[in-house]
């Protein structure tokens, strides 16, 4: 993992188990370690433009087509499939 942060916890003489997870949990919160973890886990890369306006084009032609496709009657506008109020 690149540019790793470390947090190291000491088990103390009279600690117990539940105070040094707790010790932990709040050294990992104050270094947003929970925080960049879960920017990295739910990350989706943003598409180019040259995806974008392939797209675009391919929506184009669909409503060119539907709309062709009315024109000559072969489609009823007003009874669209899956269409709900």
């Amino acid at each position: 993992m690149i540019g790793a942060i470390q947090t190291e916890v000491r088990r103390g003489k009279n600690e117990s188990s539940v105070a040094l997870i707790r010790r932990f949990s709040r050294r990992a919160k104050g270094t947003n370690i929970v925080s960049t973890m879960r920017q990295r886990r739910y990350y989706t890369r943003s598409t180019s433009k040259n995806v974008d306006r392939k797209r675009a084009l391919v929506g184009l032609l669909r409503r060119y087509n539907y709309n062709t496709l009315v024109k000559l009657g072969k489609i009823d506008p007003t009874a669209r499939r899956g269409h709900r109020k």
